[in-house]
């Protein structure tokens, strides 16, 4: 057996699109590329307005925030929730007391085939 971190403190700060108070923890990269990592946000953290690159899968495992795509409007999330975002999508996520989500990027992501869809 082998074990790894993934916490902040073996993390990258993420600046990007005015972001602030974010740390990724980069977890897994394959060749067809998927990449999975960690997103620390401490308290005021907000991970900046942009467009997703690849379909992406934000999973809170701790704390709680909120996130959006392409509306203004802030959503609430927590721990056991996730919010996902197709290729292209603008979105923004934050918090004021702290998260962390683990981050799932890839061409073939559906999470609606395993996952149970929250109503709006």
């Amino acid at each position: 057996m082998k074990r790894f971190r993934f916490d902040p403190a073996v993390g990258v700060p993420i600046t990007q699109f005015d972001s602030r108070n974010v740390v990724i923890a980069r977890g897994v990269r394959t060749t067809t590329f998927t990449q999975v990592g960690v997103m620390h946000l401490s308290a005021g953290g907000v991970i900046g307005c942009h467009q997703a690159t690849l379909p992406q899968l934000f999973m809170v495992v701790a704390g709680a925030g909120w996130v959006r795509g392409a509306s203004d409007a802030r959503v609430p999330i927590t721990v056991g929730q996730a919010a996902f975002w197709t290729k292209g999508e603008r979105h923004e996520s934050g918090t004021d007391s702290g998260m962390s989500a683990v981050v799932v990027e890839s061409e073939t992501l559906d999470p609606s085939v395993f996952m149970q869809e929250m109503e709006t």
